[in-house]
């Protein structure tokens, strides 16, 4: 429990409150840390007397000679669950530190307590990390994932929807305090499976057994990426599986993450179910993607204007009129640019298939 980390943090606490010199002891009465680091790993006998009385002792200028590693002070047991875990030991004229000393022990308890406590997220966090992962990558659940899910109270058996949520890049990691406040920040069904994956996404498994309707999954995710906002100042998009057997979970998950990569483009929410021509486009690999964009719009890559042209005349459902409009320019201006547009690629944006091609082509671009 009392490891030397935590006994250096204790040290460096207790420090900023008070001038004398500082010891953090194990039960066994070895020095685990201390502002005099000349003290760290000798033996102190009053911290021993303290552990095993489990009272306070005071040490003064007379008593020095008859313990072993001793200077005049306090020495205060430090409780845990109502259990000695160490001493703390506070140097100088115990008339004048005794006064501290009560409120230095509720400190370092305190600083005790919340080390054990984040310790307990971080382990369960990893645990339902992994127990999820695995979840999501059988295809046929085991033996020993159904005796794990019952060990973290998960139902199995429900029908779900898997949904990714994923934080904008940052320059640090977000702090154990932080996941905390974020995970519990769900107000979920019961059935419903939430964890944190890497240091980045948050898998959330919602229970659909008995119908959640997009409308209703949408609200709950825009509650939580406002939440996100407000609280974190961070970013946050998700993909949105669709509602499947829990045997299938793999699927929903998949489907989650095909609805992300549009997500991550137009920094929203994106439902799998929604998704008509991006459920072939999302299956092509980059590179291929890469392939086709040399082969049709290489040549207008150099041509900012017609580039330009090209994607607003997308935007705007190929009306020449709008398009025109937003870009500023003659319709005659127009028609000369999509005339140099075929020239260039030998795709004629009048043409249906031609038109499909070059569309295609800006789609993949814009990945």
């Amino acid at each position: 429990m009392l490891q030397p980390e935590l006994a250096e943090k204790i040290v460096r606490e207790v420090e900023r409150l008070l001038q004398e010199e500082i010891i953090v002891v194990n039960t066994e009465g070895i020095i685990m840390a201390s502002t005099n680091q000349d003290r760290i790993g000798t033996f102190h006998e009053g911290a021993l007397i303290t552990s095993q009385q489990k009272k306070k002792l005071i040490i003064t200028e007379k008593d020095t000679p008859q313990l072993k590693g001793v200077k005049s002070g306090i020495n205060l047991p430090i409780f845990f669950q109502h259990e000695v875990i160490g001493v703390i030991g506070i140097t100088g004229d115990p008339e004048s530190v005794t006064p501290f000393g009560e409120i230095i022990r509720k400190m370092t308890e305190l600083l005790i307590s919340e080390n054990y406590y984040g310790e307990q997220f971080d382990y369960h966090s990893r645990g339902m990390e992994t127990f999820v992962l695995e979840w999501l990558q059988a295809k046929e659940p085991s033996a020993d994932l159904f005796e794990r899910a019952r060990a973290l109270t998960i139902n199995l058996d429900l029908r779900r929807t898997a949904v990714i949520i994923e934080l904008e890049q940052r320059e640090h990691p977000l702090s154990r305090d932080m996941w905390s406040s974020i995970l519990n920040s769900f107000s979920t069904n019961k059935n419903d499976v939430v964890t944190r994956s890497r240091n980045e996404r948050i898998i959330w498994l919602i229970d659909c057994s008995k119908s959640q309707q997009p409308k209703s999954i949408k609200h709950r995710l825009e509650q939580f990426l406002l939440f996100m906002k407000n609280n974190f100042g961070i970013s946050a998009y998700a993909g949105v599986g669709q509602c499947t057997a829990s045997s299938s979970l793999y699927l929903s998950y998949a489907q989650a993450e095909r609805a992300l990569k549009l997500a991550r483009r137009n920094k929203g929410i994106i439902f799998d179910e929604e998704l008509i021509l991006e459920m072939i486009t999302g299956e092509i690999p980059s590179e291929i993607k890469a392939e086709y964009i040399q082969r049709s719009i290489a040549p207008l890559l150099t041509e900012k204007d017609l580039l330009e042209t090209l994607i607003e005349l997308f935007k705007q459902n190929h009306s020449l009129k709008n398009t025109a409009k937003v870009l500023h320019i003659h319709i005659n201006t127009l028609h000369y640019r999509l005339k140099k547009i075929e020239e260039l690629t030998h795709l004629n944006p009048n043409a249906i298939h031609d038109l499909f091609c070059l569309y295609l082509a800006v789609l993949f671009l814009d990945e």
